[in-house]
């Protein structure tokens, strides 16, 4: 049942090979298989927006090569084709206390994924969480599901399509749906209370179920596009007769900042959103409202947090046409620069007792999402955002483009922290008018993976 690393061997389908578990991410290592990263388009670079921290460097020396020498450089400036040949080359370390993917500087790509498990075999479960493991561990390291011949009688192993690519930052992030729990693997004594079902909130009339909940979920983001499709296309692949594509999101263009270096991005309103987001260097504010600590009911939990993943249609028609004065009384925010309709500058907390100029009332409307989302108004509720914009083209329905948010947040409840605040959001916000719920979802995310020979709710099960 399972390897010499301790990993379940699957069943079928793409099976990593060549002690894939035992390979870190984390050490920066080329890719194996990859080709020079030199050959990377320029297109890739234009295309994408977060840089990791070796590309920001490098980014300032591709910054002076376009202004011209300076009198004092010492070194040849980095061309853009290097700068994106570092962005490419950049790894996000793989194993640790916490899963990547949730305090990681967040960027610029993402394919999320919904799956049904279609299987009642516990065992094939967990083979395949070891299976998707090793297999995580090597595409953020860059290298194929597996290494070698590959005889051609058979389909190859890897879908190849991110074989001449880098890793990109890639991080995966897997979850568990209340479906693991149910009456299939004999796992329901080992289900957390705060995996319940969300109940309805306000707004929620028109979640479509095709598209929300499901038994696992996988979240891949990296900076380039392709690399997060390959992820994602690759696991569905080896899920086969165990688990099913439920549904699946791309997103592009982060909506949120997870780091103190990164600035906050606009959404598809043109606002700057998530500036009171958490972010990863404010380890208090990440122990107090995003990571599960020894007070859970179920201690395999511990490490991990709860994902909620809410797919926000936008009506961008309407709010084009919408006043700059009421796009920003919606907000309580200034378009151009993000601060607080009671003065100061982005940063500057919110005065919510603030009178607006004319004394006619409040500064900040009693209904602006800042308002209503802030942690004044609910209790010192927090939660950390990840979510991305997306669009899916064109509603042949209405001939209107059918885009928004692909809101992501990680919290320690989501009981106690992502519905609490959107009660109010849903019952009274201004934004309401502009903005739809479509799909609604709840994982349990577990902890990090310690190293080689674990894998993703390796202590949920007795194996």
């Amino acid at each position: 049942m399972t390897s010499e690393h301790g990993t379940p061997t699957p069943a079928a389908g793409p099976e990593p090979t060549g002690c894939p578990v035992g390979h870190p991410a984390g050490g920066g290592g080329t890719a194996g298989g990859a080709s020079d990263p030199r050959r990377a388009s320029r297109r890739r670079f234009l295309g994408g927006a977060a840089l990791t921290a070796a590309g920001a460097a490098a980014g300032v020396a591709a910054s002076t090569a376009l202004r011209g020498p300076s009198p004092v450089a010492t070194a040849a400036p980095l061309t853009l084709a290097d700068l994106d040949a570092l962005r490419a080359q950049a790894t996000v370390p793989f194993y640790g206390e916490h899963q990547a993917g949730i305090t990681t500087a967040q960027q610029d790509r993402l394919m999320f994924a919904s799956f049904d498990l279609v299987t009642g075999d516990p065992v094939a479960v967990a083979h395949l969480l070891g299976t998707w493991a090793a297999m995580a561990a090597r595409f953020t390291a860059g290298q194929p599901v597996r290494s070698g011949d590959v005889r051609p009688e058979q389909p190859p192993p890897d879908t190849g399509e991110a074989s001449d690519l880098g890793p990109y930052s890639l991080t995966v992030t897997v979850g568990f749906g209340p479906g693991m729990f149910d009456e299939r693997f004999g796992l329901a004594a080992k289900m957390p209370a705060a995996l319940r079902p969300l109940d309805q909130l306000p707004g929620d009339s028109v979640l479509r179920p095709e598209i929300s909940g499901g038994d696992l979920c996988v979240q891949a983001c990296a900076d380039d596009p392709q690399v997060v499709f390959h992820a994602i296309r690759n696991f569905a692949r080896a899920a086969r007769g165990v688990a099913t594509m439920r549904w699946s999101q791309l997103g592009f263009g982060r909506a949120s900042s997870t780091g103190a270096g990164q600035s906050t991005p606009r959404n598809l309103f043109g606002f700057k959103d998530g500036t009171n987001n958490i972010h990863a260097d404010d380890t208090a504010a990440t122990a107090a409202h995003v990571w599960v600590d020894a007070s859970t009911d179920q201690p395999w939990m511990v490490g991990g947090s709860y994902l909620v993943a809410r797919k926000i249609r936008m009506e961008i028609q309407s709010w084009d046409a919408a006043p700059l004065a009421d796009q920003e009384r919606t907000f309580g925010r200034v378009k151009t620069t993000g601060a607080p309709l009671s003065g100061g500058t982005e940063f500057t907390p919110l005065d919510l007792a603030a009178v607006a100029g004319t004394g006619s009332g409040p500064a900040i409307d009693v209904a602006a999402h800042a308002r209503l989302a802030s942690p004044e108004e609910n209790g010192g509720v927090r939660m950390l955002r990840r979510g991305y914009n997306y669009t899916d083209g064109q509603d042949s329905r209405t001939g209107l483009l059918d885009a928004g948010l692909f809101f992501i947040c990680f919290q320690r409840d989501a009981h106690e922290q992502f519905s609490v605040v959107q009660t109010r959001l849903g019952s009274s916000d201004l934004m309401n008018e502009y903005v739809a719920h479509v799909s609604s979802a709840l994982f349990a995310v577990p902890p990090g993976l310690t190293g080689p020979g674990d894998w993703y709710g390796k202590a949920l099960f007795d194996l």
